[in-house]
């Protein structure tokens, strides 16, 4: 802050943000606007207070005292997707998730001035006690697995019963895949395959070890097929993004110690993650965890990889089973924009015989999930969907395949909406297909 700032300002606790944002963030954006052509909701809406830059100046003027953090203020930095797009975009280097995250946690931890704005109980709830829990989460989803099971679900979600439920738990209902397969847990150590290339440690997450515990598997098994000793620590925990971007620093900074206890990083030649938004979390435990344990975080995070990130560095091997298939790839905006992987996932996929990968016009444009703004902001996340959905359908791929747990079950519902017979995976799904796979016919 400077030293003629205010320490506070009606609806935010400017001491408590002055402490987490260095002053000199906002100083290094100099409105240049190449941010907007990359900016999801000022694509939709055209509001420059919607883009990058005018959320900087909006958190700016809060913070010299030129303005109140109002209704309306809060409204246009609630509305980020904190895709970080923009970052991609930025010539300057600004760091702007650096600014809107903490933001956002202090406008959850003062009141508005109308009192409306914060996340309602029951959605906390859920966000902070019951999804960062895998265990809590497939007990929640007991019901609505043997609905599933029984085929009733479709019926009651047809039905228009669900328009009963709070709004919170029909956006939630709306996104759960189709089906929600038992828990596939993975022993502590899983042997390479071949001469030994790597030790490893695989981050498991909390909601996609749920919604898709195959993808873990798959992940498992390809690393062991690349010569990769996996060890899989029992007490690993969520890596607290669901916390950290709605509004709930402490539990985040204490499940980032956590993992920093569970995995021995110091003996890994690499931690992986399949999850994008897991993956930048992990990689940002320096600038979190910045006053707690910063030697520790700092080699930790210089051990994480994207699962893709990892093979092409290590040198995949290449499959011979042939998937002949039309895909075409999304980037989950935490691989390409907050942890610049673009390249990796795609080499991976055109090494699969057969399969012929499809450009994807906007493909770096988010698909409107972004960890839970499907959840707290349903409206601008359904706009970016559809938008996503129509590139995707002109490509006249067969597959996508993306990244991220939250991408894939956002592109799954929208595909669903549209009744078309598309996959949505993630690409070391595919890579473990071809893995097992027969090679193709001569």
């Amino acid at each position: 802050m400077t030293k003629d700032s205010p320490t506070s300002a009606p609806g935010v606790d400017l001491g408590w943000l002055a402490d987490r944002i260095d002053y000199r963030r906002y100083q290094e954006c100099v409105h240049c606007g190449l941010c907007t052509a990359s900016c999801p909701t000022y694509l939709v809406t055209g509001d420059e207070n919607d883009s990058p830059r005018g959320r900087i100046y909006l958190m700016r003027s809060v913070t010299d005292g030129r303005m109140a953090a109002s209704d309306e203020v809060r409204k246009h930095l609630d509305n980020c997707l904190d895709c970080r797009a923009c970052e991609t975009a930025c010539p300057s280097g600004v760091k702007y998730g650096q600014m809107i995250e903490p933001y956002k946690i202090a406008m959850q931890l003062s009141p508005s001035p109308s009192g409306t704005g914060k996340v309602g109980w029951l959605l906390k709830t859920i966000l902070h006690q019951i999804f960062p829990y895998k265990n809590r989460t497939r007990l929640a989803l007991a019901p609505v697995r043997a609905l599933k099971a029984v085929g009733l679900f479709g019926i009651l979600e047809k039905s228009g019963l669900f328009r009963i439920l709070p709004k919170s738990l029909q956006a939630m209902a709306n996104m759960l895949p189709e089906t929600l397969p038992a828990a596939e847990p993975l022993p502590e150590r899983l042997p390479a395959i071949g001469p030994r290339r790597a030790r490893v440690g695989l981050f498991t997450g909390c909601v996609s070890d749920v919604m898709y515990p195959g993808t873990n598997s798959a992940t498992a098994r390809v690393l062991q097929r690349n010569g990769c000793e996996v060890v899989v620590p029992p007490n690993q925990v969520c890596c607290g993004a669901i916390h950290y971007h709605s509004g709930a620093e402490k539990p985040a900074i204490e499940l980032a110690e956590q993992n920093l206890r569970a995995f021995p990083f110091d003996d890994l030649d690499a931690i992986v993650v399949n999850a994008a938004g897991c993956g930048a979390m992990f990689k940002d435990y320096v600038h979190l965890l910045h006053k707690r344990n910063p030697e520790a975080a700092a080699r930790f995070t210089a051990k994480v990889r994207d699962i893709s990130e990892f093979l092409v560095e290590l040198g995949p091997i290449p499959p011979t089973g042939s998937l002949p298939l039309d895909v075409t790839y999304h980037d989950a905006c935490h691989l390409c924009h907050a942890q610049q992987v673009r390249s990796q996932p795609r080499k991976l996929l055109e090494m699969i015989p057969g399969l012929k990968l499809l450009p994807l016009p906007e493909s770096e444009i988010c698909c409107g999930a972004a960890g839970t703004y499907n959840l707290t902001q349903p409206e601008m996340s359904r706009e970016l969907g559809e938008r996503k959905y129509a590139h995707i359908e002109k490509t006249g791929a067969t597959v996508v395949a993306t990244g991220n747990v939250g991408c894939i079950m956002q592109i799954a519902k929208i595909v669903r909406d549209h009744e078309k017979p598309i996959e949505v995976v993630h690409p070391i799904d595919l890579l473990d297909r071809a893995y097992s796979a027969a090679p193709a016919k001569p």
